[in-house]
């Protein structure tokens, strides 16, 4: 398939303005982290990590554009069970592999086990799996056209996947502002890195049954979801029908599908938004005094939004880290040493 030219950015003038700038206001402005993450843990280990990480997700991206939204996911539904840990990569039938959120959802696997590869065979058994997790995230919005922002590293990788956590901690797309809240603050993460992370959803797809009862008898009512604009009900009806294929997938941000913006919030205002989860951030009671503000303020500023992402996305991929001589350096990333 080939790159849209919209899709990387990095070498465009976009990206030497306006990704620098955001990435070096978000710099100034990261929180500490309490952990011992540094920026330059593998700089005489493997200096080669970062051109090897950006050169494997930018080859992934150019194969399958969605490639760069299921990296980030993948980063996400890690991070948000025992901490950013790589555990979600472990195979077993028991791991958080195959949790109900991530089970023939989450993807990018075989990205990862290729970026391990190369890294293996330039450094072997210096790069861990979580650390790799975190870069390509980074480097799948940075590509996208999305800022930048500092990854440190010294993650290792956890030994225990943990599948009735999955099941548990990970955010729905069917659930309402609350207990999305919720589950952030459970991890250390507030109100504002609530909406900041939702606009991850700027790109990537979505299987219509995460949205399909928005379009018939929502909540038993006998009809569409009345937070969805009506046209948008109708077309998605025909992609979407009633009975139809589940597995089928539709653009998060139908407006600009590949391209990292703040388009994501404007579809909010529009009564766009795919996905329940996407729309209660601005329809519902309890977004008005949550996460309304936020979602219009993101919506007129993109360069706040992309702020506050990098900002988020650096607190999230430093949530409690295994870090000294906790866990491991898998060898595989998909098993244990």
């Amino acid at each position: 398939m080939t790159m849209k030219t919209s899709r990387i950015v990095i070498t465009s003038s976009y990206s030497s303005v306006a990704v620098i700038v955001v990435a070096m206001l978000c710099l100034s402005s990261m929180p500490s982290v309490k952990s011992q993450l540094t920026s330059n843990f593998y700089a005489t280990t493997c200096p080669s990590l970062f051109q090897i990480v950006r050169r494997e997700v930018k080859s992934a991206i150019k194969n399958e554009m969605r490639m760069a939204a299921s990296l980030v996911r993948l980063h996400f539904h890690d991070c948000f069970v025992n901490g950013c840990d790589a555990s979600i990569l472990l195979d077993g039938g028991d791991g958080e592999k195959f949790a109900f959120p991530n089970i023939n959802s989450v993807r990018g696997y075989d990205v990862v086990d290729t970026i391990k590869k190369a890294l293996e065979d330039k450094c072997s058994g210096v790069v861990s799996c979580a650390d790799i997790l975190a870069l390509a995230a980074r480097e799948s919005v940075l590509l996208s056209g999305g800022p930048s922002w500092k990854v440190r590293f010294g993650r290792r990788d956890g030994i225990i996947s943990n599948q009735t956590k999955a099941n548990l901690a990970l955010p729905s797309p069917f659930e309402n502002v609350t207990a999305i809240i919720s589950k952030f603050s459970d991890v250390g993460l507030n109100v504002t890195d609530v909406v900041a992370l939702s606009g991850a959803h700027t790109i990537g797809l979505a299987k219509c049954a995460t949205f399909s009862t928005r379009l018939v008898n929502f909540s038993g009512s006998g009809a569409p979801d009345q937070t969805m604009h009506t046209d948008m009900v109708t077309d998605l009806q025909s992609v979407c029908p009633q009975n139809g294929d589940g597995n089928k997938t539709v653009a998060l941000d139908r407006n600009s599908t590949d391209l990292f913006d703040n388009h994501y919030f404007k579809n909010l205002l529009e009564k766009k938004g795919l996905l329940f989860s996407d729309q209660v951030l601005y329809s519902s009671d309890s977004a008005a005094a949550t996460t309304k503000s936020i979602v219009e303020s993101y919506s007129n500023d993109s360069q706040l939004f992309f702020l506050n992402f990098a900002t988020s996305m650096f607190k999230m991929g430093n949530i409690s880290p295994l870090t000294g001589s906790n866990g491991e350096i898998r060898k595989n990333c998909r098993v244990v040493n």
